[in-house]
C-alpha cells in the first residue's frame, strides 16, 4: 500500500462527532434606506448605483455612457431594453465562448441587490454564455429597484435550491490587491460595474 493510500485508509477510519447547526441570527441586520445603504456600499467597493424609474429610462441613460459610445462590441440581454447597434453581437449564433473575448460592455440582468454588502444576484438564464460576465472590459446590471433586500440572510431566502443551476452574488468591478497591498481594478474580469435599480420593469 502507498503512503498515500495508508493516509487515506487511516482518515477514513476516525470517527467524526456530529454537530448541531449554529442558531440563526436572531436580528439580522436592517436599514432604513436598503437602496442609499445599496449605492454607498457599491461606490465603496468600486461600483456605481443608479437608480432610474423604468426601462426607457434605462435605455437612455446606457446609450449615453462614454464605455458605450467608444465600445467596439456590446451584448445586451435584459428583455424590454433594445440597445441594438452595429456594435451588438448576437450571442445564440455563437458555439465558442472565446468569441467573446473583444466585448467592451455586457448589459446583463441581476436578480435582485443585497444592501449590505452592495451585491447582486445573477443566474446564467437569459444568456448561454456565461462568461459573459467575467470576459466584458465593462459590466452594466439591471436590477429590480424592489424589493431589494437587507442582509444576506434574506438573499439566501430568495434563491431556489430545487434545481441545479449557476449562480453568484456579483459585487462591485473585478478587484485584487497583491502582498504590497496595491489594488488594481479589473485585474480578473470588468473594469466597472454599474448598477442600474429600475422601479418599475
Amino acid at each position: 500500500m502507498s503512503s498515500k493510500a495508508a493516509i487515506l485508509a487511516s482518515i477514513n477510519t476516525q470517527p467524526i462527532p456530529a454537530m448541531d447547526l449554529p442558531p440563526p441570527v436572531a436580528q439580522p441586520i436592517r436599514y432604513d434606506d436598503p437602496i442609499q445603504k445599496f449605492s454607498e456600499v457599491l461606490k465603496m467597493i468600486g461600483g456605481q448605483a443608479i437608480l432610474a424609474s423604468d426601462l426607457a429610462e434605462v435605455q437612455r441613460l446606457i446609450q449615453a455612457q462614454d464605455v458605450v459610445q467608444t465600445a467596439q462590441q456590446i451584448v445586451s440581454v435584459v428583455p424590454g431594453l433594445n440597445v441594438a447597434t452595429k456594435k451588438t453581437v448576437a450571442l445564440e449564433p455563437i458555439a465558442d465562448p472565446h468569441q467573446l473575448e473583444r466585448v467592451d460592455v455586457a448589459i446583463m440582468r441581476g436578480e435582485f441587490a443585497v444592501a449590505e454588502n452592495g451585491a447582486v444576484w445573477c443566474t446564467d438564464a437569459l444568456t448561454k454564455h456565461r462568461v459573459v460576465y467575467f470576459l466584458t472590459q465593462h459590466l452594466i446590471l439591471v436590477v429590480p429597484a424592489k424589493p431589494i433586500v437587507h442582509n444576506m440572510h434574506e438573499a439566501y431566502e430568495q434563491i431556489g435550491f430545487e434545481q441545479r443551476g449557476f449562480g453568484m452574488f456579483l459585487a462591485g468591478p473585478s478587484k485584487t490587491a497583491d502582498i504590497e497591498q496595491s489594488l488594481v481594478i479589473g485585474a480578473h474580469g470588468a473594469r466597472s460595474l454599474t448598477v442600474y435599480l429600475v422601479e418599475e420593469m
